[in-house]
């Protein structure tokens, strides 16, 4: 496995830790395929009952590389295999936050079942400030899980969530000091492990699979018009002005 992913197995627990700390985790192509090939198999292996999602240094993700979007041939390429992975994912996914959790850092997390955060982490969807737009199923996920009102403010004004008002919008499970998140994100594995794991599969696939086909198209829908605004003068001198 790639160094950009550290990945870690022990007693049912498969976890995966973004390891490009001085980049703050952004995701470029060969992380982004490095993740979606070790989600892959996890979700092939039958020792593998739970991923964790965590970040190196001091953020969860922040975003994607924006280089790869000015360089790259097919720049959504690793990004359609990941999302394309998540939104049929079986087993229970769990992510540990940080700090920044951008872009697809935060789009990433409402695939995931449960999500635990340090009280500094913030949570920042940029997509319109770059001259883009929503990916990775937030335009329908996130309306559905805090309203159109504050999903708004997120996803199209850009605005800034903070950790406490993460969890009351339901974005995060639980905020937690930097000293009790890993004791905290134990206690809820080994309650997660105790249980019958067909059953807890099966009730996941109950909460997911009556819109999966609609997620999916929705996915694809959203990346079609992220490619075609990447495109666009406005969304390259953003992405210029930022990277200079």
């Amino acid at each position: 496995m790639s160094q950009l992913l550290i990945s870690q197995q022990a007693q049912g627990v498969l976890r995966l830790t973004l390891n490009r700390p001085e980049s703050k985790n952004a995701l470029n192509r060969p992380l982004y395929a490095a993740l979606s090939e070790a989600l892959a198999q996890a979700d092939e292996d039958s020792a593998v009952q739970v991923v964790v999602i965590d970040g190196a240094g001091d953020s969860f993700c922040a975003g994607n590389d924006l280089q790869d979007f000015l360089v790259a041939d097919d720049p959504l390429a690793a990004s359609r295999r990941l999302f394309k992975i998540l939104t049929a994912f079986s087993k229970p996914l769990v992510a540990k936050v940080q700090g920044h959790a951008v872009g697809i850092g935060t789009t990433l997390l409402l695939h995931c079942d449960l999500v635990l955060c340090q009280e500094e982490a913030r949570f920042l969807l940029p997509f319109t400030r770059l001259g883009l737009v929503p990916e990775g199923g937030s335009s329908l996920l996130l309306p559905q899980l805090i309203g159109h009102p504050k999903a708004f403010e997120l996803l199209v004004m850009g605005e800034t969530c903070d950790a406490a008002t993460a969890q009351q919008l339901g974005l995060v499970n639980a905020v937690l000091s930097a000293a009790d998140i890993e004791d905290a994100l134990a206690q809820r594995l080994k309650r997660l492990l105790a249980l019958p794991q067909a059953a807890v599969r099966q009730g996941k696939a109950m909460l997911r699979d009556h819109q999966r086909e609609r997620l999916r198209q929705i996915v694809e829908e959203e990346l079609d018009v992220f490619e075609e605004y990447l495109h666009t003068p406005e969304a390259r001198a953003a992405l210029h002005k930022f990277l200079n």
